[in-house]
């Protein structure tokens, strides 16, 4: 499910400063390569035992992600269930607890990056 109003896209960051804050909010730099990166938050339903992840994907608009000071624009914001062994599903509800935590998460980083 695309997350359209969270505020994140189109904000910009140097690559550095992005990891930092992302991390402090919960999140961890997952698939990357030399322009595009995503930014998951981990979220475990205990009712459901599914796995969710909030997922920020990136693009570098200056420079490339080997450098710290990279800049990179947040594209887009979506969140779905892990699928066995490492797909997300993105058409799955999602559960309200679950949201009300990646709410948490995209409140954090919008307040750092903004």
């Amino acid at each position: 499910m695309i997350i359209e109003n969270s505020g994140l896209n189109g904000l910009k960051s140097e690559l550095g400063y992005l990891d930092e804050v992302a991390k402090k909010a919960g999140f961890f730099r997952g698939q990357w390569e030399y322009y595009r990166a995503t930014y998951d938050l981990k979220i475990e339903d205990p009712q459901s035992e599914n796995v969710y992840y909030l997922r920020v994907n990136t693009r570098a608009i200056e420079g490339k992600l080997e450098n710290p000071h990279a800049v990179l624009e947040i594209e887009a914001v979506y969140i779905g269930r892990s699928t066995f062994p490492h797909g997300l599903e993105y058409e799955t509800p999602i559960p309200t607890q679950v949201m009300n935590i990646a709410n948490k998460g995209i409140e954090a980083l919008y307040s750092a990056l903004s």
